[in-house]
């Protein structure tokens, strides 16, 4: 009986694994991005429109570089010597370069993580006076894609901007149209 069953085993997985390998073949090439990405930052909360363009090398790596511009702001109230005053925040822009690592699911559906080097400016204004100041930041994350045609599809991650010299953490949600070339 145990013959009998390992036999049967051993070709459920003759049979397997190879549809399984063949499902998570990818095509190397150029892949691109846009969409929407949510950053919160301490108590700052901004939007921006970001786009992104990368290259698959194989089933498993690739590169991507991402752009972003600031859309909505966000406002805080500080304390000053005249009584408290409201102090408007907007993301000028961030970009950044990733390596991406990709666990394949399926010919069209992926899981990834990334890990990358960014820069992010960000502008305050109050009372009829503004400043800007940019950040650099050590960024990582994780997120999954699906394109429902073999071209077209739709993809969602999580980012952790790091930002050096205690410059804070920001965790940025996104999603977008994701396009195969």
């Amino acid at each position: 009986m145990k013959m009998l069953f390992a036999a049967a085993s051993a070709a459920a997985i003759a049979v397997a694994v190879p549809a399984i390998a063949q499902a998570q073949v990818v095509t190397p090439g150029v892949y691109g991005s846009v969409g929407y990405a949510a950053s919160e930052v301490e108590d700052l909360n901004f939007g921006a429109i970001q786009g992104r363009v990368g290259y698959r090398f194989n089933d498993w790596m690739g590169v991507e570089g991402e752009l972003s511009k600031g859309v909505k702001g966000d406002e805080i109230t500080v304390a000053g010597p005249n009584g408290p005053t409201d102090v408007d925040f907007d993301v000028e822009w961030q970009g950044a370069a990733y390596a991406v690592g990709f666990a394949p699911l399926s010919a069209n559906t992926d899981l990834f993580a990334r890990i990358g080097y960014g820069k992010t400016e960000i502008e305050g204004s109050a009372l009829g006076q503004s400043a800007s100041d940019a950040g650099k930041s050590w960024n990582y994350g994780v997120g999954a894609q699906h394109h429902f045609d073999g071209v077209n599809g739709v993809r969602v991650d999580w980012t952790r901007h790091d930002f050096t010299g205690d410059g804070g953490k920001a965790d940025v949600w996104s999603i977008g149209y994701t396009r195969r070339f």
